[in-house]
């Protein structure tokens, strides 16, 4: 797939890690977490090489992965939107397709990514999403209950929006699809709508995330679904070695 493109974002310093070192390179099963992303980049059938968004200690990511991806650097951290937005002047004009990726969930695979595109090309929408769908939050399906955004549908299936846990109403919260954050997007629509998205939030961030919605007005989402492994991200070290023993029990 020559027309397509993948975005992996790396540049967070990942501070609840407690490490000194930035959080793509934290070791996973004794081989750092980004390593996983970009094999399942290759793995995926995808020609272009990825696109990694790095900032803190960018030099040691760099040393590390050398000439296997094509590296932008986001001076400031204002958001994923941001770091999306500033890889546009690396993109090949053959390219029609942006796939988002994240340099901390190592569990993706390539054949995810394979169909995250193929779907996105079929079904010619403006957006495409994995979603993940948990059969509840008890034991290791807990770490989804409050860090996923819950996929709220219409009585026909369709996505209405993706709303933050902190955000949803106490019956949105028992909405068991969930929003892992992988997405394909149309390249023109993406840089269009980046334009239009603003940071009033409390984190004063430019949001990936709000982008669900114009997709959801302007000719609707598509979606594929994917594993609960596979939507798994590292925050924490906790988090990591628990990664660790439900891939290595799934």
């Amino acid at each position: 797939m020559k027309n397509v493109q993948v975005v992996i974002l790396a540049g967070g310093q990942g501070k609840r890690m407690n490490m000194d070192m930035p959080k793509v390179l934290v070791p996973f099963h004794d081989k750092p977490m980004i390593d996983y992303v970009v094999e399942a980049v290759v793995h995926s059938g995808i020609e272009n090489k990825p696109i990694l968004v790095v900032g803190y200690e960018k030099e040691k990511i760099i040393n590390h992965l050398g000439d296997k991806v094509i590296y932008s650097v986001q001076e400031q951290q204002l958001g994923t939107g941001h770091a999306v937005k500033i890889t546009k002047d690396s993109i090949s004009d053959n390219v029609d397709y942006i796939i988002v990726l994240y340099g901390d969930q190592p569990a993706i695979t390539g054949a995810m990514i394979a169909n995250l595109s193929k779907t996105h090309i079929d079904k010619k929408m403006p957006l495409t999403m994995a979603t993940v769908t948990v059969p509840d939050f008890d034991d290791w399906y807990r770490v989804f209950h409050s860090s996923f955004s819950r996929i709220v549908r219409d009585e026909n299936g369709k996505i209405l929006k993706s709303i933050e846990f902190k955000d949803a109403t106490e019956e949105e919260k028992k909405i068991k699809e969930l929003n892992p954050c992988y997405f394909c997007f149309d390249k023109n629509w993406l840089f269009e709508k980046l334009e239009q998205i603003k940071n009033d939030n409390s984190q004063e961030e430019y949001y990936l995330t709000d982008l669900v919605k114009y997709g959801a007005l302007e000719g609707g989402i598509a979606s594929v679904a994917i594993s609960p492994e596979e939507a798994l991200g590292v925050n924490t070290i906790e988090q990591l070695r628990e990664l660790e023993t439900i891939i290595k029990k799934n």
